[in-house]
């Protein structure tokens, strides 16, 4: 009864918050009336005289449906989640303050276009008239209420155009190239393992077998640059791979504490593609996209559609989309020419430098040179103040100040073969800390009408790197790479760019500028009318050199497999090729698996894997149980093959380990499937995989029964949708489930097209990554598009529209997209007008 009470009460506080969606609000600064209709789900259309008001109306909105995320998320970025939930955010906000990400957004803003900080400041003037109206934070939000226990004296600051700029950073900062890799092969080569070994863990890109984004005739690059180099790593000296080991070891668990609010890992990832009219059953092109992201609720994105009512120069919008929680316009989307997806591109376009510091200063081509040093204080919530210095070289700030385990890291660090005697610091180099021009490239998106204007809107885009699709209404498809890719060179012979860190006192190694944008990759109208964008190889050649460490493609073969196969694609193919479910690697491994010999119990397992295409669904069918079996059979085949690896970084399941074990395969002496816990014993592939197959139907036994036909993947691959404070260490359970949803059953896995991600180093199945949205664009006929959100509009816990998309998104089910007036009107379910004071009605 307790737990029932305890409820009522919080929906009975929380539903204050809730937004008005009818009727007339009075909002300071409009110079006109603005209509705002809301859809059966709440998602908002809306329409003004002006941009200024557009964009004041849209920040009013978005403050009305999720101010708290809002809020949340311009602390985290400032290094200020401490003062809102107390210690706990103490460890991310050193990480954030040392990078410096409020820092350079205030950099930032003064940089930008004219027009583009006049939109900004709009957004944030809506978004304070919200703030007004509400008087108080427990009349925002619930989670205010709950927080108030440890912070009563909480009041919310007014929204400012850097608290939107912010947010940026954290889009890059988790959708960066994935550099742990880095420093996880300067640890790895400290160890007894042979640099064979460890570069057996690094594959080179299967070109051939899947094919990159842009083949040799879709684009050819520049003359090759002093920068290209192969993307498999070379053998070289053991000695010199170890540099820095012990400061590396800091510097990767200082990173670690950063918060992930997109995500992170092999999990994240994002499929986009368009095809050609040529190709589709409409004669004008379709678009999809879903970037894969880590779930929560609310989620990622927000939806709406943002419509001046007469366009003009002064007032160039319509447009609909997606957009994140506090910034304004429309991050990916159409407008009523072009339409465009986004995947995380994925350049190295960070690295990490090995600092000889010494008191004040640090080394640099043979002078000792003064560190940056700036002092910064955390006000923690209930807790007294936190000062730290933060120190920065040329390169960037030394992350690992971060974490106190640096003061005796390094002492058995070696430089070139020969050991030292001074103890190594590491910086950071990362392009989004410096400004950039991304707020300009989303709303020269917004507004473009043409691939020029495309592009010229693409080269604005300076972080994150993203493969950027495009389509129009006039029947044209295109693809462009964007963003700042640093020019550097590798200071370790015969690896890539950026694959181990550099010595930061030697100035030969450092970045030399950016890739000029018309040496980045594009496509107009390739021959084979359809481009499929998942994370995948940009090209098979090596310069401009962008990583060397690519998703490595099977969702992106399968799409390609799938539209090649289909002579007349429709937007409903579209759609289902959004949720296949087929694991494309499985079949290979499959038939090793199924030619090991086994005990009878064991073999009743076994059996569910023959005739098995590879299928991951979540229903009662038999594939979905020989799903279950290979999966856990999977996950216990990468820990007994991998079990030396520490667990930060043993082998997630991902598309690069599907390579490394197919490799392996071919090599059934090799030592890594040597078990170093038996002496004596030397083991080979047959007998760990017959292990797996033993120890994944005795987990499976006690997990699901012992009748392997009644297995369903969906028991054990289930997402809990957390919330991201309340969720936390220290709030009640019963609290908590206010906020949460969970034990949602999906489908799908890891490197397959719907890619509901798991983490195999990890207890169990649960899914971490996903289609954090999903969207279809049918540019003949814009009002036909579809869409779903992975949650709801709103971030108010039991509003209607909280988590009503969840149950479509998990069947891989959309809702119509209305674009045009008529079309909104049709499907609006709450009409509200917003005036500027002096034109209330008197009553």
């Amino acid at each position: 009864m307790a737990v029932v009470g305890t409820s009522i009460v919080a929906i009975s506080v929380v539903r204050q918050s809730f937004p008005e969606t009818s009727g007339e609000l009075q909002i300071e600064g409009l110079t006109s009336s603005v209509t705002v209709n809301r859809d059966g789900r709440g998602i908002p259309s809306i329409y003004a005289d002006s941009a200024s008001d557009l964009f004041r109306a849209q920040g009013f909105v978005s403050a009305q449906d999720r101010f708290f995320e809002m809020d949340l998320r311009r602390h985290l970025t400032a290094g200020r989640l401490s003062e809102l939930v107390g210690d706990s955010g103490v460890d991310k906000d050193k990480v954030i303050r040392t990078m410096g990400w409020r820092r350079v957004a205030e950099q930032e803003l003064p940089r930008l276009a004219p027009e583009t900080r006049q939109y900004l400041q709009a957004y944030a003037d809506g978004v304070n008239a919200y703030i007004k109206q509400a008087g108080s934070p427990e009349k925002m939000s619930l989670e205010y209420t709950v927080l108030s226990r440890r912070n009563p004296n909480y009041r919310v600051e007014p929204w400012t155009p850097v608290d939107s700029l912010a947010w940026l950073k954290a889009m890059a900062w988790d959708l960066r190239g994935d550099y742990n890799d880095e420093l996880a092969r300067a640890r790895l080569s400290r160890t007894t393992r042979s640099l064979k070994q460890i570069n057996l863990l690094y594959p080179p890109y299967p070109v051939d077998r899947n094919l990159p984004i842009l083949s040799a005739q879709d684009w050819q690059p520049a003359a090759e640059s002093d920068q290209a180099a192969s993307a498999e790593p070379a053998a070289f000296s053991a000695m010199q791979s170890a540099e820095g080991h012990a400061a590396l070891d800091s510097a990767l668990a200082s990173v670690d504490a950063v918060p992930s609010s997109l995500g992170r890992g092999d999990g994240i990832g994002s499929n986009s593609w368009v095809v050609s009219g040529s190709r589709t059953t409409t004669g004008k092109p379709l678009l999809a996209n879903d970037p894969h992201l880590a779930l929560s609720i609310p989620g990622i994105w927000g939806q709406v559609n943002l419509q001046c009512r007469t366009v003009s120069a002064a007032c160039p919008f319509r447009v609909s989309g997606f957009t994140f929680s506090g910034l304004p316009g429309v991050v990916i989307g159409h407008n009523d020419k072009i339409a465009w997806g986004m995947t995380n591109l994925g350049p190295d376009v960070s690295d990490f430098f090995l600092e000889q510091v010494t008191g004040d200063a640090y080394l640099r081509d043979g002078a000792n040179t003064p560190l940056v040093q700036r002092k910064e204080v955390i006000k923690v919530a209930g807790g007294a103040d936190v000062p730290i210095t933060v120190r920065s070289t040329v390169h960037g700030p030394i992350v690992s100040d971060v974490v106190p385990a640096i003061d005796t890291a390094g002492d058995r660090s070696v430089v070139r073969g020969a050991a030292q005697s001074n103890r190594y610091a590491v910086s950071l180099a990362w392009t989004a800390l410096t400004p950039g021009s991304t707020a300009d490239a989303i709303f020269a998106l917004n507004r473009a009408g043409n691939w020029s204007d495309f592009r010229k809107a693409a080269a604005l885009f300076s972080v994150p790197s993203q493969n950027l699709v495009y389509a129009d209404t006039a029947g044209h498809i295109g693809y462009q790479a964007p963003g700042k890719i640093p020019v550097r060179r590798s200071s370790t012979p015969g690896a890539p760019p950026g694959f181990w860190p550099s010595p930061g006192w030697d100035s030969q190694w450092d970045w030399k500028g950016y890739v000029p944008f018309e040496d980045l990759p594009q496509s107009f109208d390739p021959a084979e009318g359809f481009i499929v964008t998942a994370n995948q190889a940009v090209s098979a050649s090596q310069t401009p050199f962008l990583t060397s460490e690519w998703d490595y493609g099977f969702r992106a073969q399968r799409i390609r497999t799938l539209l090649a196969a289909t002579p007349k694609v429709s937007p409903e193919t579209m759609t289902q090729i959004q949720g296949d479910s087929r694991n494309t690697y499985a079949p290979g491994l499959v038939e090793r698996l199924l030619a090991v010999q086994v005990d009878d119990f064991t073999a009743q397992a076994q059996r569910l894997l023959r005739d098995w295409d590879g299928s991951q669904p979540n229903d009662k069918s038999r594939d979905s149980a020989s799903a279950a079996y290979y999966n856990a059979v999977w996950k216990y085949l990468l820990e007994l093959t991998f079990d030396e690896l520490p667990p930060d970084i043993a082998p997630d399941g991902g598309s690069r380990w599907m390579v490394v074990m197919e490799q392996l395969l071919k090599d059934p002496k090799n030592d890594w499937w040597d078990d170093k816990t038996t002496p004596g014993v030397t083991e080979g592939s047959g007998e760990i995989l017959k292990r797996a197959l033993v120890e994944a139907r005795l987990d499976l036994a006690r997990e699901l029964g012992k009748v392997p036909a009644t297995w369903r993947w969906g028991r054990l691959h289930q997402l809990d949708l957390k919330h991201q404070v309340m969720g936390a260490d220290g709030v009640p359970t019963v609290v908590q489930s206010l906020f949460d949803r969970e034990d949602i059953e999906l489908g799908g896995g890891n490197s397959i097209v719907n890619a509901n991600s798991w983490n195999a180093s990890k207890p169990g199945y649960d899914v971490t990554n996903g289609p954090s949205m999903r969207m279809v664009v049918d540019l003949a006929n814009l009002d036909a598009s579809r869409w779903v959100n992975s949650t709801g509009q709103s971030g108010h816990t039991y509003d209607d529209h909280y988590s009503d998309q969840v149950d479509a998104w998990a069947a891989n089910e959309t809702f119509p997209w209305p674009f045009s007036q008529n079309a909104v009107r049709d499907a609006s379910a709450d009409e509200l007008t917003l005036i500027p004071p002096k034109a209330a009605t008197t009553p």
